[in-house]
């Protein structure tokens, strides 16, 4: 009993909050921190852009709405803190295959195409993060194009 008790007590923090379920070294939390940036990059995040990024992060981690509010934080403020790309590109490059990384550049273009406009900023961040992800710049392009065409309706089945 004193046992199970000292573990509870134990797995929360000095600050007496309940310890992050996303670790440093989780994928998730690189691969939200890069879509926050995405979201963030031009200078301010539109409600249309914070909603499209909740719902990615959801959907892609299969996590419910407590758990992405809470990844959405951690990434943000890891991203805050960032210097580079690297720290994030660099886990994802251990964990994800390159589909994987494939769709991370693809939701970052999902991200900035939310206002319908992609600035140089953002077409910068993305062609970078692909460069560190090894995505191709014809994968990038072709990325580009096939989320633009899906917003616009003229994907091609």
């Amino acid at each position: 009993m004193f046992n199970s008790l000292r573990k509870l007590i134990s797995e929360f923090g000095e600050d007496g909050k309940h310890p992050s379920r996303f670790e440093d070294n989780d994928y998730r939390l690189a691969a939200a921190a890069l879509l926050v940036h995405a979201a963030a990059i031009d200078g301010s995040v539109s409600d249309a852009a914070r909603d499209k990024l909740h719902i990615l992060i959801k959907q892609r981690f299969n996590l419910d709405d407590d758990a992405t509010d809470e990844l959405v934080a951690e990434a943000t403020e890891a991203e805050q803190k960032a210097i580079d790309l690297y720290q994030f590109t660099a886990r994802l490059n251990r964990s994800l295959d390159e589909a994987g990384r494939a769709r991370m550049v693809e939701m970052m273009w999902q991200i900035a195409f939310t206002d319908g406009v992609v600035t140089e900023f953002e077409d910068n961040l993305i062609w970078r993060a692909a460069d560190l992800l090894g995505v191709s710049q014809g994968e990038r392009i072709a990325l580009r194009e096939q989320v633009s065409a899906s917003r616009t309706g003229d994907a091609k089945p």
